[in-house]
């Protein structure tokens, strides 16, 4: 299978998951779950769910037996997504080329259905007893999940980045931020999938490994890609970053400065997957792929 297929069917399978595992009502309240799949529906790339069911079956695992923990780190990704957006943080009125979820349905209902989100992904890890994955690694999935997404992870890192405005940041300042903020949820999707096919420690501090890098890789890109782009290539506001006088690997590094270290993480995640007995074809492609992007 191409790296194109393998990526669309992953792609198809956590898109599916994440809307079937939704929460459906119709008592008044739905108005929340409406805003929920609003956001998810603004679709993105879909990496972290995607590098669950990739390192599920890396480490010769079912990738059905991982759709629920595929789903829960989407709706972890998806809530910090619209509470970013808030006036009292970025202040962002788009969202993937679509309105934020706090113009289109208020900004109280768009923080509960952040709120809701968050809360669900706990549930929805829960729907994987069912699907064979056993008990022991469901705790251990809730519990890194909790842990990444919390205070002393994604939160942390929101914390930091806030702080960090209108501050000349150096670039390990910037790594910290950047450790928590953006890498500790990529650790959480890799981590999961592993779980989800009870792999060994070492497969897994491996992935966790390779999550690292591959998250600062990823977040030194967007840095570049912020500063010349425009609203029309990347669905959001474009230059922000500037406007509120804030540092990032683009102003720190320069152009070309931010582009070696991005080069230099993505080899370190590439390195990481040499310690995989299976085929890291596919995540080995990923990898490159996200280094070369442009949106």
């Amino acid at each position: 299978m191409t790296y194109e297929a393998q990526f669309q069917a992953y792609l198809e399978k956590a898109n599916a998951a994440v809307f079937d595992l939704l929460p459906k009502t119709d008592r008044a309240y739905s108005y929340i779950c409406k805003a929920m799949q609003y956001s998810l529906e603004s679709g993105g790339k879909r990496i972290r769910p995607v590098l669950t069911l990739a390192f599920c079956e890396l480490c010769g695992g079912d990738p059905e037996q991982a759709l629920p923990f595929a789903a829960a780190v989407e709706y972890i990704h998806t809530y910090s997504l619209i509470h970013d957006d808030l006036p009292c943080m970025d202040d962002d009125d788009l969202r993937r080329g679509r309105a934020a979820s706090h113009i289109r349905f208020g900004e109280a209902n768009a923080l509960l259905a952040g709120d809701a989100l968050l809360t669900h992904a706990f549930s929805a890890i829960c729907e994987a007893a069912p699907l064979g994955v056993p008990a022991n690694q469901i705790v251990r999935a809730a519990h890194a999940l909790s842990l990444r997404a919390g205070v002393l992870g994604m939160v942390g890192g929101q914390y930091l980045d806030l702080e960090a405005e209108q501050k000349k940041a150096t670039e390990s300042e910037l790594q910290e931020i950047d450790l928590l903020k953006t890498c500790a949820l990529i650790q959480a999707a890799c981590e999961l999938g592993c779980l989800a096919a009870n792999a060994g420690e070492e497969e897994i501090a491996a992935a966790i490994a390779y999550a690292e890098a591959l998250g600062m890789a990823f977040q030194i890109t967007d840095d570049i890609l912020d500063a010349p782009a425009t609203t029309e290539t990347l669905g959001k506001p474009v230059g922000s970053d500037a406007e509120n006088e804030k540092s990032t690997y683009y102003s720190t590094l320069g152009l070309q400065g931010a582009r070696e270290r991005a080069a230099q993480y993505t080899q370190k995640a590439l390195q990481a997957l040499d310690l995989f007995e299976g085929d890291t074809a596919f995540l080995s492609q990923l990898t490159n792929s996200l280094l070369n992007r442009n949106a």
